[in-house]
C-alpha cells in the first residue's frame, strides 16, 4: 500500500482543515452543530499540544547530554574541534541576528497597526501572556543568568524552565566525559537509551501530527469569520516572506563573507561546487539524508580533505542549525508581536539564547523546529496555542532552512579546512 510521506499528510491535513474550519464559520453562531465542530477541533489540538509539551523535558535533557558526551570524545577536543564550535556558533548567532532585525523592521505580527491575535484566533488574553513574560528589560538579562543555574532541577523541569535545564544539561554531559571509562560508559548508554526512547515517542506522536495540525488549524480558521480568511493569510504569508529573505540575506550575504574573509575562497565556486547538496537539502529537507551527498560535494568539488570533512560535516549535521535557529527566531517574535507585547532587549535576548541552544539541542529530531519553538514559547511565557497557525507554510520553509543548514556546514568545513593550512580548490588565489 502506497504510504503518502510525513509531509503531505501535513499539507493535506492543512487543506481538509482549511475547507473544514470555513464550512464551520459559515455555520449559524447558535447553531449546535458549528459549537460541536469547534470544540472537537479544539480538543483534537490540544490533545497534540499536550503529547508535545510531554516530550520536551526528557527529550532536550537527554539529546544535549549524548550530544555533549558524543562530542567530547576523542578529537573532538582538540584544536579541529574547537574551531569547529566556534564556527558553528557564530554562523548561528549571525543568522538569528538576521532574522531578530528583520522581524523587529517589518513586524509580521502587527496588521493594519494592531496586533494579529484576533485574526489568528489566539486565545490567551494579552494581559495574561503579558504576566507570564513579566515585562522584562535590559536590566533583567542578569536575572536571565542566574535563572540558568535552578537551586532545584527537578522544580526547574516541572516548572518548564528550560535554560536551567538545558545549563544543567551542557554541565552533566561535559562532566560525563572527564569520568572513568566504567562510569562514563554506563551514564552514556543509559542516556544514549533515553534519547532512543524519547526519538521513538517523538517519531509515534508526529505520526498524528496531521490530525492534530488539521485540528489546530480547523479551529482557528473556524473561529474567524469568512471575511477574516484572507487577512489570515495575508498576516502568515508576511510571516513566511521574513522568514525566506531572513535565511537568503544569511545564505548570499553572511556565509559568503565568512568564505571570502576568512576562508579566503570564492563564494561563487563555493555555491557551484556544493549544487547537488543543496539541492538535495531542498528536496528532502533532511541534513541527515544529505550528508553523503554534501561530503562527496566537499571532497571532490571543493577539495576539503576526507579527514576534515568526515569530522566536521557528521558533527554539523547534528548540531549545526543555522537556518533552523534563524526560523526559531522569526516564529517567537511573530508570536510575541500578534499579541501585542512589548518585546523588551530582555525578552530578545532569551528568545536568541534559547533560540541558539536549542538549535543545536534537538537539531537531531525528526519535525526538529516544531519541538524547538514549542520550547523557546515555553521559555519565554507565550503559550503554545500559535504553533498551529506555523504549520500553513512550514513544509516550504523546512525545505529553505534545511538548504540553509547544510550550507552552513559545507561552509564551515571550507573555512576550518582553510585554517588548518589546506588549499582547497576554490581559494582565491586559483583561476
Amino acid at each position: 500500500m502506497l504510504r503518502l510521506k510525513l509531509h503531505w499528510q501535513i499539507a493535506i491535513a492543512i487543506f481538509l482543515a482549511l475547507i473544514a474550519g470555513i464550512s464551520t464559520g459559515l455555520l449559524p453562531a447558535e447553531s449546535p452543530g458549528r459549537g460541536f465542530l469547534t470544540a472537537g477541533y479544539g480538543f483534537i489540538g490540544d490533545l497534540f499540544v499536550n503529547a508535545l509539551k510531554m516530550l520536551i523535558v526528557p527529550l532536550i535533557t537527554s539529546s544535549i547530554i549524548v550530544g555533549v558526551a558524543g562530542m567530547g570524545k576523542g578529537s573532538a577536543i582538540g584544536r579541529l574541534g574547537a574551531r569547529t564550535l566556534l564556527f558553528y556558533a557564530t554562523t548561528g548567532l549571525a543568522a538569528i541576528l538576521v532574522g531578530l532585525v528583520l522581524v523587529n523592521i517589518f513586524q509580521p505580527g502587527i496588521y493594519n497597526g494592531e496586533p494579529a491575535k484576533q485574526l489568528l484566533a489566539l486565545e490567551a488574553s494579552t494581559e495574561d501572556v503579558e504576566d507570564r513574560v513579566g515585562g522584562r528589560d535590559a536590566s533583567d538579562i542578569v536575572e536571565i543568568f542566574i535563572r540558568m543555574i535552578p537551586p532545584n532541577i527537578i522544580a526547574a523541569a516541572a516548572n518548564g524552565e528550560m535554560l536551567g535545564l538545558i545549563f544543567f544539561s551542557l554541565l552533566f554531559g561535559y562532566f560525563m566525559t572527564r569520568l572513568d571509562d566504567a562510569y562514563a560508559g554506563t551514564l552514556y548508554r543509559f542516556w544514549e537509551a533515553v534519547f532512543e526512547v524519547m526519538m521513538r515517542m517523538t517519531d509515534l506522536i508526529m505520526r498524528f501530527a496531521p490530525i492534530g495540525v488539521f485540528g489546530l488549524i480547523a479551529g482557528v480558521i473556524a473561529s474567524l469569520d469568512f471575511t477574516e480568511v484572507a487577512d489570515f493569510l495575508t498576516i502568515l504569508t508576511k510571516y513566511a516572506l521574513i522568514v525566506a529573505g531572513a535565511l537568503a540575506i544569511h545564505t548570499f550575504l553572511t556565509l559568503p563573507l565568512f568564505l571570502r574573509y576568512i576562508a579566503r575562497v570564492r563564494p561563487a565556486a563555493m555555491f557551484n561546487g556544493t549544487a547537488p547538496a543543496l539541492l538535495t537539502a531542498f528536496s528532502t529537507a533532511s541534513s541527515s539524508a544529505t550528508l553523503p551527498v554534501t561530503m562527496e560535494c566537499v571532497e571532490d568539488n571543493v577539495g576539503v580533505s576526507k579527514k576534515i570533512a568526515s569530522f566536521v560535516l557528521p558533527l554539523g549535521a547534528t548540531v549545526n542549525m543555522n537556518g533552523t535557529a534563524l526560523y526559531e527566531c522569526v516564529a517567537a517574535m511573530f508570536i510575541a508581536q500578534a499579541y501585542g507585547l512589548e518585546i523588551t532587549l530582555g525578552v530578545q535576548f532569551i528568545i536568541v539564547l534559547t533560540a541558539l541552544v536549542t538549535s543545536i539541542g534537538v537539531a537531531g529530531v525528526p519535525q526538529a523546529s516544531l519541538v524547538a519553538i514549542a520550547i523557546i514559547l515555553q521559555t519565554i511565557g507565550l503559550p503554545l496555542e500559535a504553533i498551529g497557525v506555523l504549520f500553513v507554510f512550514d513544509r516550504i520553509l523546512d525545505m529553505a532552512r534545511t538548504a540553509v543548514n547544510v550550507f552552513g556546514d559545507a561552509c564551515c568545513a571550507t573555512i576550518v579546512a582553510r585554517l588548518e593550512g589546506e588549499e582547497t580548490n576554490i581559494a582565491l588565489e586559483k583561476t
